[in-house]
This record gives structure tokens, C-alpha cells and sequence, in this order.
């Protein structure tokens, strides 16, 4: 039997966040944050099953790049509040399989 999850989060700067460490960490992947002049390393992090990008229509492909899209957001948000990304959290049934999980 399926036990729901969903959790929702902002990624704020209010907060002391930054959206660059947050989608490093999401990717266990190495990003180099351009605002902070820092690079937040979580290549060693396991457990990341599939990590991937989807731009809306009309997206500039340079979106793609992880790096390029969470540094512009960082240039383009200039308050020190700002909501720089928002995250969905939610479980997949264990029923099923892994290809099944991603597709959804």
C-alpha cells in the first residue's frame, strides 16, 4: 500500500540559502556559485537516482546547464528576501519500478 508524502519548500535568501548550494546539493554535483565566489561540492553525495531539467517553451537552451540557470536567477533576484526557487518533495510507491518513477 502507497503512504502519501508532499512537502513543499521556498528557497529564500531570507533564510541564508542560496539557490546554487541547493541544486548542487539536489544533483549531487559541483556547482560554482558566481554571487558567493564559492563552489558547493556535493559530488560525493549518494542516493541521487535521476536528476534532470525541464525548461517550458520558449526557454533559452543555456537553461540546461545547471550552473548557468541557478546563477542567473541569483544575478536576476537583487532583494535580500528574495524567493529564489521553490521545491516539490513527494514520495513514489514503492510499487513501482525505478523507470517508472522517473517517467512520472
Amino acid at each position: 500500500m502507497a503512504i502519501y508524502h508532499l512537502h513543499a519548500k521556498v528557497i529564500s535568501r531570507a533564510t541564508g540559502r542560496s539557490a546554487v548550494a541547493a541544486a548542487a546539493y539536489r544533483a549531487a554535483s559541483r556547482l560554482h556559485d558566481l554571487r558567493l565566489d564559492r563552489d558547493h561540492d556535493f559530488s560525493n553525495k549518494s542516493g541521487v537516482v535521476h536528476s534532470e531539467i525541464l525548461l517550458p517553451d520558449g526557454a533559452p537552451e543555456r537553461f540546461l546547464d545547471r550552473a548557468t540557470l541557478w546563477n542567473e536567477v541569483e544575478a536576476i533576484e537583487k532583494r535580500k528576501d528574495a524567493q529564489l526557487a521553490r521545491e516539490v518533495e513527494f514520495s513514489i510507491p514503492r510499487e513501482m519500478t525505478q523507470a517508472q518513477g522517473i517517467a512520472l
